[in-house]
């Protein structure tokens, strides 16, 4: 799937929902947006600022116009996620941006937000564009167990902390499907297989492993994963529980053979651009593996 490229989702139940390649961080196969053109048409995530439009061009593929869209539904704040919530609300005048209560002042006031994204991720910043605020009238928080009414199909948010503390996944039971947010890992689908996401500084493992368990328990058909696409196979959670097991274990023991955490940082920097390069690129995989590493040192450190 080439950045900018939309499709249906055509696993299990789902005869409703597309998605967009976003291309994020000018690399394929991570950003992707959905659309579930319900009786209430609905976005979930927003993807980065910089790349809106693409956005824009999903509705356009699904015949969705701007002013049809009922609902923006971020997963949560980080501006990987609703980096465009205030563009798409200019674009399009009647919809609601519904996000988690913990979330809501970030999207109404991006400007900490995006310091601290500036902070966070470095010189990987030129692929954001600054966010601009939601108006706070078009702001609806949402709480554990909330639902969404789309008339012919429910979001029902479920808190999934593990990532951040602002995060809900969402569970669309028409469909069978549930949008995953950074619950269960990154997909990687010209590889059938699944990566870590744990960055700084609000990760958390134990709460982690109980967020597969939500995803377990809900039993979706199919997963609906921000980065990247749709995933029909359950087991991945597994797999994904594992990876995070092995992931946070070779973190700890890399910091005790280095005493500087910055080497331990580019160890997993080089690491992660050696085998996800060729896919997105060493750039973004090296700044994958090092913000996944430094989350896991701040995650030990508390």
């Amino acid at each position: 799937m080439a950045i900018g490229d939309v499709r249906t989702v055509s696993s299990g139940q789902c005869t409703d929902v597309y998605y967009v390649d976003t291309g994020m961080y000018d690399a394929p196969e991570y950003g992707s947006v959905y659309l579930l053109d319900a009786d209430e048409p609905a976005l979930i995530d927003t993807g980065i600022g910089k790349n809106y439009e693409r956005i824009l061009d999903l509705l356009e593929t699904a015949d969705v116009g701007t002013d049809e869209l009922e609902w923006i539904v971020p997963t949560h704040v980080h501006l990987d996620h609703a980096g465009g919530a205030g563009h798409l609300a200019e674009e399009c005048p009647n919809a609601t941006v519904a996000i988690h209560e913990r979330g809501a002042r970030h999207l109404a006031d991006p400007s900490r937000l995006w310091e601290g994204t500036k902070s966070a991720v470095g010189d990987m910043i030129e692929y954001y564009g600054e966010p601009t605020p939601v108006p706070e009238e078009r702001i609806r928080e949402l709480s554990d167990g909330d639902v969404i009414d789309l008339g012919d199909h429910e979001l029902h948010a479920h808190e999934a902390p593990g990532h951040a503390p602002h995060q809900h996944v969402f569970h669309d039971p028409a469909n069978e499907a549930v949008f995953v947010a950074d619950a269960a890992g990154i997909y990687v689908p010209s590889r059938d297989e699944v990566r870590e996401m744990t960055p700084a500084p609000q990760f958390d493992l134990e709460q982690a492993i109980e967020d597969i368990e939500l995803l377990r328990d809900l039993d979706p058909e199919t997963l609906l994963y921000a980065h990247f696409g749709p995933c029909d196979r359950l087991d991945v959670l597994d797999e994904y529980e594992e990876r995070l097991r092995e992931w946070v274990s070779s973190v700890e023991a890399k910091r005790d053979v280095y005493e500087d955490d910055d080497e331990v940082i580019e160890q997993f920097g080089e690491r992660t651009a050696a085998v996800m390069g060729d896919i997105w690129g060493e750039h973004k995989a090296r700044e994958e593996g090092k913000l996944n590493a430094r989350g896991v040192l701040a995650y030990l450190d508390s």
